[in-house]
This record gives structure tokens, C-alpha cells and sequence, in this order.
């Protein structure tokens, strides 16, 4: 199967245009596939991929519980093709990305400063319903599941850090004696609880949704 030129018609291999790619004909018009329709995702269902330059964003989107996917040495061949067979919209600042990669869920972010941009992606994309604050790890975007804090069973105390337990020495004294519950990333085994930055992320939290 050969794609057209829409200007000089001078015919390519579809393979040259496999996940949305496009190239510069020599008559210098863009030419590739059009891109599919895809039906519009809820704001609970919505997926994300971030940008080598989206670092930021991505682990704010995180903090959020927002579903949002990042490398920072990706190239933008692999991340247009996981976005694709993954169903997540790509987040990027680079505005030449829309024009080599032809897919149905490109935003580039126009604003500058990392809250600016977290504001413009939860607005543009209504995903107020979908903010659930400290669900998912900042780290490796993995869902975090609970974990008992206490520890009178699972081990014992040894030099402020509990030892021989399911938390395997990675969370002082201090936080087990005032914290029912924990919660950890299966994916790094990074252990989060409440402190001064839940409290930070809790008002950037209000700040965003005032007025929704």
C-alpha cells in the first residue's frame, strides 16, 4: 500500500508511517497517515505519557494520583509508540511533536512554570473527579497499597528504625508510634506517610479545583 502526497502525489511505503510518523516529501509537504479517531476518555479513565521535559509535571501529576508515565531519556519514537498502544495522551512542550508524530492525543503545554502547567492539564482535561491525592507513587507511577504500621508482630525496634518486619527497617520510630497506616509502592518499595508536604500538596490540591 502506497500514501499519497496531498500535493505533488508522489506515492511512499505505509511502513514509513507506522504510529503516526510522518516525513517531508521532496516537494516539501508533510506527508503521513491521518490519524484515527479515538473516543474521548472520561477524566477517571484518562492516561498519561510526559516528555523528557515534563519531569515536574509528571510527579506532580502523580502526587495527584493522576496515571502519568515518564522517562527522561525516552526518545520520541518510543514514547509516541507506547502512548499508542498504552491509550495515553501525551503531555510535551515540544510543538514539533504534533507535526512528525500524527496521533489522536498530542497536548503540548503552553505554560512555563511546573504549577502553571499542572493547572493547565487538570483544567483542560477536567480531571477534578479524577485528583486523588497520595494514591500513586511519585517515583514509578505505580498505584501504592497499605501498610499496617503497627509492628508489635512484625518485628522489633532497633537503633530508632524497626527491624525484621514487612517494613524492613525503612521507616523510623517516630512515624510508626503516630501513624496507624502507611502506604507503599509494590513497584520501588518506596514507603509514604502524612507529614509537612501533605499539607503543601493538600492547599496546591484547593488551589486547583477553587472554583470547579
Amino acid at each position: 500500500m502506497a500514501i499519497p502526497c496531498a500535493h505533488c502525489g508522489r506515492e511512499y511505503d505505509v511502513t514509513l508511517f507506522e504510529f503516526g510518523r510522518t516525513l517531508w516529501c521532496t516537494c516539501g509537504n508533510r506527508v503521513g497517515l491521518e490519524p484515527r479517531i479515538r473516543p474521548a476518555a472520561n477524566e477517571a479513565e484518562r492516561r498519561f505519557s510526559a516528555d523528557a521535559m515534563l519531569g515536574k509535571l509528571a510527579r506532580w501529576l502523580r502526587l495527584l494520583g493522576v496515571d502519568c508515565s515518564y522517562e527522561s531519556d525516552i526518545a520520541d519514537a518510543e514514547l509516541v509508540r507506547r502512548a499508542i498502544e498504552q491509550g495515553r495522551t501525551i503531555l510535551t512542550r515540544d510543538r514539533a511533536l504534533p507535526e512528525e508524530w500524527w496521533m489522536p492525543d498530542i497536548h503540548v503545554v503552553q505554560a512555563e512554570r511546573t504549577f502553571e502547567q499542572l493547572r493547565e492539564v487538570v483544567r483542560f482535561f477536567d480531571l477534578g473527579s479524577a485528583v486523588r491525592p497520595f494514591t500513586r507513587c511519585s517515583e514509578c507511577n505505580q498505584p501504592l497499597v497499605r501498610v499496617a504500621a503497627a509492628h508489635s508482630s512484625r518485628g522489633v525496634l532497633q537503633g530508632g528504625v524497626l527491624q525484621g518486619s514487612v517494613l524492613d527497617g525503612r521507616v523510623p520510630a517516630r512515624i510508626l508510634a503516630t501513624h496507624d497506616s502507611l502506604r507503599e509502592c509494590p513497584g520501588c518499595r518506596r514507603i509514604y506517610w502524612q507529614g509537612s508536604h501533605t499539607r503543601r500538596i493538600q492547599h496546591v490540591v484547593e488551589d486547583l479545583l477553587a472554583g470547579d
